[in-house]
C-alpha cells in the first residue's frame, strides 16, 4: 500500500486518530493576515562580497550578454541602446542601475475580493502553494498523473488554509484537458473556487491576454480599473545559463504593458546549469533577472516587479537537483542581501527532493522555508506541497507544510515580543513567589487560552496516549484532516453578473479553440 512508503509495518488498537480541532470539527487556523518580518536579515556576505557579485553580474551583462530569443524585446532594448548582435544582448551597467531604480520598493496586487489584497515588499511575506507539478500523490493514490479533479481539490485547499496567500500557478497540472484550453478551465476554477490572488502562465500570447481578461471579468472591472493597478502577476525564468526564452519574454512585456505584477526567477543549479561555487551561481542568476527586470522598466517605467531567486545545488553523483540544502540557504540569503542593494522585492521558494511527506520532506521544507525567512523575502513560492524537486503535489504535504506556515506567522505576532508591565508580570512573579506555580493565577487564567500556538497537525500528548487514539503519523492526520475539509468546503461568494461573464468567455473562448499548441 503506498502508506507504507512511510511508516513501517505496525497496526495497534484502539480507535482511530484524530487531529486536534477547531471548533468546526476541522483545522484551528490563524486569521488571513500575512505576516510581517520584524527580525533582521541575514547578511552572509560582506560590504565587499556584495560590491564583488555586482560587478560579476555587471561584466556578464556587459562582456558576454545574454540571448533574448524575442524580436520584440531585442528590438526594444536596441532602442535603448543596448548592443544587440542577433539574439545576444549586452547592456551597460549604467542602463541596468538607470532601470532598475526605476522599480518600486513594494506593490500591492488586489484580487476579486479585496480583503485579501497583498502587499509585495518592505518586510511584508506572503506564502504561495506549490506550482506546476505533473504529478499527484496522496496516501490511497500513489503517484499519479495530475487531473482537473486533484487540481480543484488542491484549490480547494489553498482556499482554506488563511496561511495561504496566493493561489499560484496550477497546484498540480490537469494532463487530462487538453493543453489548448487547460488554462480555461484551470483558471475558471481557480477565480470561482478562491479569491485570493491569481498568477498567469507565460505560455504564448493567448494565454496570457486569456486569463488577464478572467481575472478582470471575475471582479467586475474596467478595462481602466485593471489596468490602474496590479491585480495578478506573472513569473517567468530564465533559461540557464544565459536565456529569456520567446513565451516568457511575450508573456512578460504584455503583463507589464498592462500594469500587472511580474516575478523573474532564474533557476540557477550549481554544478549544473550555473557554476559550482554559491557566488558563481547567484551572480549568474542575478544578471539573468536584473536584464529583465531592465526590459520591464524600459516598457513601463515603475513597473511592480520583484526578483527571484531557484538557486540550489545537484548531487554530483547522480546530478539530480537538490533542495533545502546548507547550500540552497546560503544562496536564499545572498540573493536577499542583493534584492535590498538593487531595492528589489524578493521572490524565494519551499522546496525539498523528498517523493512522500516523511522527516527528510519536512526537514528540506523547512530548511529551505526558513532560510526565506532569513533572506527577508516577500513572496514564498511552492511553500506548500511540493514533493520530488516540484514532480509532485500531496495534499498531505499541504496540510503538513500549513502547520509550519502558521507557526512562522505566529513567530511574528507582535504579542511574543510585547514589555508592557503586563507582559513583564512582575506582580504575577511576587504572587507565586518561590513555591508556588503559574497554573492558577490570575495572569495566567485571563490568558492561557491564546497565549500559546495551538497546533492543529502535531500531537503533543504522550507515546501512550497518542497509541491508544490509533498511532497515526503525521502524514496518516494530515490525509484525514484534508479530506475532511474538502467535505466541508465552501466555495466563496461570486457576483452573479461576474461569474456569468467569465463562464461566457470560457465558452467562448473554447469554441474557438483556446490557445495554439503547434509552434
Amino acid at each position: 500500500m503506498p502508506q507504507e512508503q512511510i511508516r513501517p509495518k505496525r497496526r495497534h488498537g484502539g480507535r482511530k486518530g484524530n487531529t486536534r480541532r477547531g471548533k468546526s470539527g476541522l483545522a484551528t487556523q490563524l486569521p488571513f493576515e500575512p505576516p510581517l518580518n520584524t527580525d533582521a536579515p541575514t547578511e552572509p556576505l560582506s560590504a565587499d562580497g556584495v560590491a564583488a557579485i555586482h560587478d560579476g553580474a555587471m561584466r556578464i551583462l556587459e562582456e558576454i550578454g545574454v540571448e533574448f530569443l524575442n524580436p520584440q524585446a531585442c528590438a526594444l532594448l536596441k532602442q535603448a541602446g543596448c548592443r544587440v548582435e542577433g539574439e545576444n544582448v549586452r547592456m551597460c551597467r549604467e542602463f541596468v542601475m538607470e532601470m532598475v531604480a526605476k522599480a518600486p520598493a513594494s506593490f500591492t496586487i488586489t484580487p476579486r475580493n479585496p480583503d485579501r489584497q497583498i502587499t509585495i515588499g518592505g518586510r511584508n511575506t506572503v506564502f504561495v502553494n506549490v506550482s506546476s507539478p505533473p504529478n499527484y500523490w496522496d496516501l490511497m493514490t500513489g503517484k499519479i498523473p495530475g487531473t482537473r479533479d486533484k487540481c480543484r481539490d488542491l484549490l480547494k485547499l489553498i482556499q482554506y488554509f488563511n496561511c495561504l496567500h496566493v493561489v499560484g500557478g496550477y497546484p498540480v497540472e490537469p494532463v487530462d484537458i487538453h493543453a489548448s484550453v487547460r488554462h480555461l478551465d484551470v483558471l475558471y476554477d481557480k477565480l470561482t473556487l478562491t479569491d485570493k490572488v491569481a498568477h498567469a502562465y507565460c505560455l504564448g500570447r493567448e494565454r496570457v491576454e486569456d486569463v488577464m481578461e478572467m481575472v478582470r471579468l471575475a471582479a467586475g472591472l474596467s478595462l481602466d480599473d485593471f489596468e490602474a493597478t496590479p491585480r495578478m502577476y506573472t513569473n517567468i525564468n530564465s533559461t540557464s545559463p544565459l536565456k529569456h526564452d520567446y513565451p516568457m519574454l511575450d508573456g512578460a512585456m504584455r503583463i507589464v504593458g498592462r500594469g500587472q505584477a511580474l516575478v523573474v526567477t532564474p533557476f540557477t543549479l550549481a554544478g549544473a546549469m550555473a557554476p559550482v561555487t554559491m557566488a558563481g551561481a547567484v551572480t549568474l542568476s542575478i544578471a539573468e533577472a536584473l536584464c529583465a527586470i531592465a526590459l520591464a522598466q524600459y516598457i513601463r517605467p515603475g513597473a511592480p516587479v520583484a526578483i527571484g531567486t531557484f538557486t540550489s545545488n545537484v548531487d554530483m553523483k547522480s546530478g539530480a537537483p537538490a533542495f533545502g540544502t546548507p547550500e540552497y540557504m546560503r544562496a536564499t540569503q545572498m540573493t536577499g542581501q542583493m534584492a535590498r542593494f538593487y531595492g528589489l522585492p524578493m521572490r524565494a521558494s519551499g522546496v525539498c527532493a523528498a517523493n512522500v511527506p516523511d522527516a527528510q520532506a519536512m526537514m528540506e521544507t523547512s530548511n529551505s522555508l526558513w532560510s526565506a525567512v532569513q533572506s527577508g523575502a516577500n513572496m514564498v513560492y511552492h511553500a506548500a506541497g511540493w514533493l520530488e524537486g516540484g514532480l509532485i503535489a500531496s495534499p498531505e504535504k499541504l496540510v503538513m507544510d500549513c502547520e509550519l506556515l502558521q507557526q512562522i506567522q505566529r513567530y511574528f505576532d507582535p504579542a511574543l515580543v510585547a514589555t508592557t508591565p503586563d507582559d513583564i508580570a512582575v506582580d504575577a512573579v511576587a504572587e507565586v513567589g518561590s513555591s508556588g506555580h503559574f497554573f492558577g493565577v490570575q495572569h495566567t487564567q485571563e490568558r492561557y487560552e491564546t497565549a500559546f500556538y495551538q497546533p492543529f497537525l502535531s500531537d503533543w500528548r504522550n507515546y501512550e496516549a497518542w497509541e491508544q487514539d490509533g498511532g497515526l503519523w503525521s502524514a496518516e492526520r494530515a490525509h484525514r484532516l484534508f479530506k475532511e475539509i474538502l467535505a466541508n468546503c465552501e466555495t466563496p461568494p461570486m457576483n452573479p453578473a461576474h461569474h456569468e461573464a467569465l463562464a461566457d468567455f470560457v465558452a467562448r473562448r473554447k469554441e474557438e479553440g483556446g490557445a495554439p499548441t503547434d509552434f
